[in-house]
């Protein structure tokens, strides 16, 4: 496998590295129009079959289906290749952080908070921070290794298999750790969430890559990718605009809550990155996988985490809230481990062998 540079469709634009920005701008407009037009947003809010509201899930889909269209199941068999950098990302996604976040979004928002925040809140915003810590990123990884300049051929398998983990293991180990902070899971909610936001863009994913692969090969797939990524950012900022539509009275009530909601998810993301880190060079990974691994592990699939914060709690939820703060924290986060990881290569070997 060698360190094949990413195509430059998957390269930070000038509109993606200020991706903060317009997050924040997206909450801004929907905290505006929200008081502005209560009707409006009720009206969008009423718009929902089996619990799953069809505005947002256009919206979703528009996030999700470029991201899957990246998705290339025949890295799959290169995924034994280097195993040190596969194993700990998949510890680090799925034997670690949903558990350490779910432990520090109990230690804040029961304990250290308990004072700051009621008790119905805090249980809301815990089930948001649990949705974040079980869904490893999908997309965005592919921006953050470029940046380190990653293996891309590894990186794609880490994603690929991520994602086929996360088809079978989400909804347990969220069902297993909401259940576990005594909040009522609807796992038909929860399951079908899971299918309309993973699996079938998933097929629908591999189903388009086989046909444009077929007409034009890899070009033609990185061709699609670049027209339609514009839709997945347009997806994001008008969801972000319609969810915080409906948290606007609690927001301007409760100015803070945007920033407890901010500490656990902070503390989680730079812990995680440096458990990964730490454990990659330990094992003596080189560089150009360990960085990869390390961001993987701390970067969120913030999309489906917003999906099903929607679908099992409704879009003025305090869990969806929390989920869209995990959107506002993720970017500069990233840009800063990002920054830390290419100040440290020297501490990792060159590429060598099979890691």
């Amino acid at each position: 496998m060698t360190d094949t540079p990413l195509p430059a469709a998957a390269g930070l634009g000038t509109f993606e590295r200020w991706l903060s920005l317009w997050v924040a701008l997206a909450i801004g407009a929907g905290l505006l129009l929200g008081n502005l037009f209560p009707g409006v947003f009720a009206a969008l809010a009423a718009l929902e079959v089996a619990s799953v509201n069809l505005p947002v899930a256009v919206l979703i889909w528009a996030m999700v289906f470029p991201m899957m269209v990246g998705v290339d199941f025949g890295a799959l068999a290169r995924a034994g290749d280097k195993p040190k950098g596969l194993i700990v990302t998949l510890v680090v996604n799925w034997l670690i952080k949903p558990f350490t976040m779910a432990a520090l979004g109990v230690l804040f928002f029961e304990y250290v908070f308990a004072g700051l925040i009621p008790p119905d809140d805090a249980q809301a915003y815990l089930a948001g921070v649990i949705l974040l810590g079980a869904a490893p990123c999908t997309a965005m990884v592919f921006v953050w290794s470029n940046l380190t300049r990653g293996d891309a051929t590894y990186t794609l398998v880490q994603v690929s298999v991520n994602d086929v983990v996360m088809v079978f293991a989400f909804a347990p180990i969220v069902a297993f750790l909401l259940g576990v902070t005594d909040i009522v899971v609807p796992w038909d909610t929860l399951l079908l969430s899971v299918g309309l936001y993973v699996m079938l863009p998933l097929v629908a994913g591999y189903l388009t890559r086989n046909r444009l692969v077929a007409a034009g090969g890899e070009a033609a797939v990185d061709a699609f990718k670049a027209r339609v990524q514009p839709f997945s950012i347009f997806g994001l900022l008008v969801t972000v605009v319609l969810l915080f539509g409906f948290q606007g009275e609690v927001i301007l009530d409760r100015p803070l809550v945007i920033a407890l909601i901010a500490v656990p998810l902070l503390i989680q993301s730079y812990g995680i990155f440096f458990v990964a880190y730490g454990a990659a060079r330990a094992w003596g990974i080189p560089f150009n996988i360990a960085a990869p691994c390390a961001l993987i592990g701390t970067s969120n699939f913030f999309e489906l985490a917003v999906a099903v914060a929607i679908s099992l709690f409704g879009l003025g939820s305090g869990a969806a809230l929390a989920t869209v703060v995990g959107v506002l924290v993720e970017v500069p986060v990233m840009l800063s481990l990002v920054a830390f990881a290419n100040r440290t290569k020297h501490w990792f070997p060159a590429e060598r062998g099979a890691s």
